[in-house]
């Protein structure tokens, strides 16, 4: 079993690197193509929207799907799908089809392939690394993800103005290709793991625990701040501060390598604190630095991007091993299903908003908006948590008195 779950572990990050590689770079690409022909925050918050909307509502149906079929089977079949869906983009517009059709209707398809692979892929990642090992592999997952976004950002904002977006779109069907290949090498499971889970053990109800549902909420958070964000930042760089994709493509990289760090402060950090006080302190952290970063122009954006996706970064993991570890691995599809349905469909309604903001204003309204709705909802769950504690410190020792002594009145 420990070869089956080491070579799991080794293969698990480059699949994950390369997806992020190709997925980031398409979004750069989509998202510039849009900038330039309608110069409107909206316009990018739609292309965004035709991402969330699709898996929003798949997502909790495909979960349970990913609890009851082998999750290396559904992993290999997304990645072929997606890469299908992503070359039909330049293909496409080569034969003249209408430019934002064909980029709205590609986006749509990836993203209802990722309404499947999310719960997949998590499950196989619970199924496969060891119990004892999830922390310390979220936090090299992350590094992973953050490193193609790094790379996707420097690579795809200046592949942009020199070769155009078509050859990047056909670069990102060949990462789909690659992880597929990744998880192709892995081999079935050992005897013992848990690859196919029958009907009857799946949960019917889609009703969660209070505390796990406080759990999908904060993860889902992340979602909704990072996604909302990448939006806002084309406006601000290139619509208002007249900045050329090159210099977007910098700012990228910055956020990128501000999430590298986070997941090495992670791993410092994790052995010595719980996983929830570093997720509520980093959402708390990034709401002050979007109302800061965006008021100095480029020279403020620079150092708030790195230190925003910093404490971001430790709040995303944090949040991430909470959810991985708190559920039985014959539910982490369905969980993780409805984390990302609610990170979606809150990220459809934060956008909206934010970009109604935007367009009525400027983009430092806009981050200010993201940082009072991140502000508040973290503040919610810090309550709640609090409050569900002090409950449970009342009736513990109630539960505990010895059965011979009986309270007084």
């Amino acid at each position: 079993m420990d070869d089956h779950t080491r070579r799991a572990e080794r293969l698990f990050i480059p699949a994950i690197f390369i997806t992020s590689l190709g997925n980031n770079i398409q979004v750069i690409a989509a998202s510039l193509l849009l900038v330039r022909t309608e110069k409107t925050m909206l316009a990018v918050g739609w292309l965004f929207i035709a991402v969330a909307i699709p898996q929003a509502v798949l997502s909790p149906f495909f979960g349970r799907l990913a609890d009851r079929f082998d999750r290396r089977r559904l992993w290999f079949g997304c990645d072929l799908a997606s890469a299908v869906a992503a070359l039909a983009l330049p293909l496409g517009v080569a034969a003249g089809g209408p430019r934002h059709f064909v980029i709205y209707g590609a986006n749509f398809a990836l993203a209802a392939v990722s309404a499947l692979f999310v719960p997949a892929s998590a499950a196989l990642i619970k199924e496969r690394v060891r119990g004892s090992e999830l922390r310390r592999f979220n936090a090299n997952y992350e590094i992973a993800m953050q490193t193609g976004m790094l790379l996707s950002a420097s690579v795809g904002g200046f592949a942009v103005q020199w070769l155009g977006a078509m050859p990047l779109f056909v670069f990102n069907a060949g990462t789909f290709l690659a992880s597929a290949a990744c998880v192709f090498a892995m081999g079935r499971g050992p005897s013992g793991s848990v690859r196919v889970v029958t009907a009857d053990a799946v949960p019917r109800s889609t009703a969660v625990p209070a505390r796990t549902g406080r759990l999908i909420l904060l993860y889902a958070q992340s979602s909704i701040v990072v996604t909302v964000f990448n939006a806002l930042l084309p406006i601000f760089v290139i619509a208002e501060l007249h900045r050329g994709s090159g210099i977007l493509g910098v700012v990228d990289a910055l956020g990128g390598l501000g999430f590298l760090l986070a997941a090495a402060a992670y791993r410092v950090i994790s052995p010595r604190t719980e996983d929830l006080p570093i997720a509520l302190a980093g959402f708390f952290l990034t709401g002050i630095v979007l109302v800061l970063q965006p008021q100095f122009g480029t020279l403020g954006l620079v150092p708030g991007v790195l230190v925003g996706a910093w404490v971001l970064g430790q709040a995303r993991i944090a949040s991430r091993a909470l959810l991985l570890t708190s559920v039985p691995s014959r539910e982490v599809g369905r969980v993780f299903g409805l984390a990302n349905a609610y990170g979606l469909a809150g990220t459809v309604v934060v956008m909206l908003g934010v970009s109604a903001v935007t367009d009525h204003s400027d983009s430092r309204y806009g981050f200010a908006s993201l940082a009072v709705i991140t502000t508040v909802f973290t503040a919610l769950v810090l309550v709640t948590s609090l409050l569900t504690f002090h409950r449970e410190r009342r009736v513990l020792p109630q539960l505990t008195v010895p059965a011979e002594q009986t309270p007084t009145a």
